[in-house]
């Protein structure tokens, strides 16, 4: 069948079918949304896409606010002193059960200014400047903090929220987490793992013997003993190591000790094990207030029963200010490592007004500890 026609200006042309006419105005449709799209970004798209990147400075603060920014190895408010998260930022918070981020470096600082401790009744405050003593050392310490452990006011800091080894200060959460789950008359059984300690130790413990919780934790807090630790933390957690410093993972989180982390109850081995001076003093007033602990750290020796040749272990407390006899000592834990150096956290009381001081890798933590004391003594008062 011929296409119709029509004689136009004395010239025949032909007709569309009207069957095509669609398809050409949706092609010509489509190339014009080409050219539009090209020369013209939806806003829309653009933002989303800039809000799906975040940025070093939201990376830094880890949970939203004012960026940090990293001034001697301690971190620090752009606006200027120290503030922890309010925790309403855009960034969701860490699981619980969620490994911390791989990015930390467990020599570097702290990816949260304060340390994340300050919401918690615990904590010190770091955000608040002007601290009043002004103490210089010739060698100081990597780290450190002289603050009233009542109020939580901070009155000397070094790089408070620098991330380092903290070796036995590890102890610290092993004796929180114990005299949570453990009650006095529960006994202890000494097993191979135990025996198998390194380090520092009681040392008389025998394999399957059954000893006095009590016994134990004045073994674990006075001589240091990594195989009252390892024994204990079996103990507490069914048996179990990994699934005890599991627990003191999630302690750590819950008090928002963001410097923390522990991987085994002794802190024998520095690997995945580090903290900062600001989650310690923390950790120092949760201990405190436990008192079945606080009567423990502040004693210079031990005379305990315990299943060995005699039937007593005498324990020695390696605090240096209470074997100086310094005047109002109350605790609390040193610790050594070669990656750490010597590390204190050492209390005090002295006309009721009680001061704490955090030491980090120090070259004397008690003479240091001592000469901040002096100092606190009298802007405390």
């Amino acid at each position: 069948m011929a296409t119709p026609s029509v004689l136009r200006g004395g010239r025949r042309r032909r007709r569309w079918p009207q069957r095509l006419a669609l398809p050409v105005m949706l092609l010509a449709l489509a190339a014009f949304a080409v050219i539009v799209t090209r020369d013209e970004p939806v806003p829309e798209q653009s933002a989303v896409a800039a809000a799906a990147r975040p940025s070093v400075d939201e990376a830094s603060v880890g949970g939203g606010g004012t960026p940090a920014v990293a001034d001697g190895g301690a971190v620090h408010l752009a606006g200027g002193g120290t503030a922890p998260s309010s925790g309403r930022g855009t960034a969701a918070p860490p699981s619980p059960d969620r490994a911390p981020s791989p990015a930390l470096d467990p020599y570097g600082p702290a990816p949260l200014a304060g340390g994340g401790t300050e919401p918690s009744p615990l904590a010190v405050r770091l955000g608040v400047g002007g601290d009043p003593v002004r103490q210089r050392f010739e060698h100081p310490p990597r780290a450190g903090l002289l603050f009233d452990l009542d109020a939580g006011r901070v009155l000397w800091r070094r790089a408070p929220t620098r991330v380092l080894a903290i070796a036995s200060l590890t102890k610290l959460m092993t004796a929180l987490l114990v005299a949570e789950r453990l009650p006095r008359g529960a006994r202890v059984p000494i097993t191979r793992a135990a025996l198998r300690y390194r380090g520092s130790g009681v040392g008389m413990f025998r394999l399957g013997r059954r000893v006095a919780v009590e016994t134990m934790l004045h073994g674990l807090l006075l001589p240091s003993g990594n195989d009252a630790a390892i024994a204990l933390a079996q103990r507490a957690a069914g048996g179990s190591m990994a699934r005890f410093v599991g627990m003191m993972n999630r302690r750590a989180r819950a008090m928002g000790l963001l410097c923390t982390r522990f991987s085994r109850p002794d802190g024998y081995e520095d690997a995945g094990n580090h903290s900062c001076a600001v989650d310690l003093a923390a950790l120092a007033r949760a201990v405190l207030r436990v008192p079945r602990l606080a009567r423990i750290v502040r004693r210079r020796s031990a005379v305990l029963p315990a299943p060995v040749r005699g039937g007593r272990v005498y324990l020695y407390n390696h605090n240096p200010l209470l074997r100086a006899r310094y005047r109002g000592t109350t605790g609390l834990k040193t610790g050594y490592t070669r990656a750490a150096g010597l590390c204190l956290v050492a209390t005090a009381r002295r006309r009721g007004v009680r001061l704490g001081v955090v030491l980090l890798h120090s070259p004397d933590p008690g003479r240091q500890a001592q000469r901040l004391l002096d100092r606190g003594w009298r802007v405390a008062r």
